[in-house]
């Protein structure tokens, strides 16, 4: 089955340019990744600093291999103090037959 997920956070006030040039470098990465199946980034519409990015992977394996790729710990070490939150709010999500 399946692993999908929604990552939430907002981009702090005048980082707004510097978190978009993160998530987009990060974004094509893990876009390679050979269990990733769609990595979509959203900000809100109507509150741009707010980033939903949609995530799924082949299958649980596939999503540990996410969490295990060399690039995951340096980009959560550059976004957390850029961001509102204190880490991204993660969602897993199951589908509905």
């Amino acid at each position: 089955m399946t692993k999908s997920l929604l990552a939430e956070f907002t981009a702090r006030e005048g980082a707004e340019d510097e978190v978009a040039r993160l998530i987009r470098d990060y974004a094509r990465e893990v876009r390679q990744e050979d269990g990733n199946l769609a990595f979509d980034v959203y900000t809100k519409a109507s509150a741009p600093r707010a980033y939903w990015i949609f995530e799924v992977y082949r299958d649980e394996d596939a999503f540990r291999a996410h969490l295990q790729a060399p690039y995951g710990a340096p980009f959560n070490t550059a976004l957390t103090p850029l961001i509102e939150e204190d880490a991204s709010v993660l969602t897993f999500l199951d589908p509905v037959d």
